[in-house]
């Protein structure tokens, strides 16, 4: 087994965040997870805060391995329909709560001698889809972010990015919430697939750990195919 490590995750009571923590565990891992929702189970340590914003995040004394940002929306509605607040939410929650959370925690990961910091973006910064307008301005920020952290902090601190289309989680729901629709889905994935949980998890579990250690700047689709595949 390798040597234990401590992982941080903010939005810790998504569904993807906990089966990465369930991943990170059967592996010998720590995981320490932050949520504005009550105490998740998952972790072997859990701080409940107010929010995502500047000085709302807990201190953390001990050195941190890798840090993931799982806090996101899917607010999907023409652009004319889109208010002001909408837009100005939408980018606090997805852009500048990751920007806050890392300066949070920079020292700790600058403490290891291998971190790693993961965002979520989308595959809609890559792909134009209609109605994605607010949620493809923020994590679009979040794909610049990636590349401009990676080039200042390395060599010491990797930074990569995981861009999945919709995933099964409660957050999705409202897509998915009949047989109908979950079909629809799965015919516009040239994979004919929804992604679950595990397939995200995966993925940011490998850009933590050194197995991905020459990889910095990348933003992975974990996408089915949606970003570069013409669907039948």
């Amino acid at each position: 087994m390798s040597q234990q490590k401590t992982f941080l995750f903010a939005g810790a009571s998504s569904a993807i965040a906990q089966k990465t923590a369930e991943v990170l565990q059967e592996k010998g891992h720590h995981v320490i997870g932050i949520s504005t929702k009550e105490n998740q189970a998952t972790y072997n340590h859990f701080f409940q805060v107010d929010s995502y914003n500047f000085g709302s995040f807990p201190a953390i004394e001990q050195d941190i391995d890798g840090i993931v940002y799982f806090p996101g929306t899917i607010n999907l509605k023409p652009f004319s329909r889109l208010s002001e607040s909408e837009f100005r939410n939408d980018f606090e929650i997805n852009s500048i709560g990751a920007v806050a959370f890392v300066q949070s925690y920079l020292k700790n990961l600058k403490s290891s001698d291998h971190a790693s910091i993961v965002f979520i973006s989308s595959v809609a910064v890559s792909t134009g889809l209609p109605f994605h307008s607010s949620i493809s301005m923020a994590k679009g920020a979040i794909e610049g972010l990636t590349k401009a952290l990676a080039a200042e902090l390395a060599p010491s601190i990797r930074v990569n990015c995981i861009a999945p289309s919709l995933v099964n989680t409660p957050l999705g729901n409202k897509f998915l919430n009949t047989p109908e629709k979950i079909e629809q889905m799965e015919k516009r994935n040239p994979l004919r697939k929804i992604g679950t949980p595990l397939d995200i998890a995966n993925a940011i579990t490998f850009l933590l750990l050194e197995e991905s250690a020459w990889v910095t700047g990348q933003v992975m689709a974990v996408d089915g195919g949606m970003n570069v595949l013409k669907n039948g």
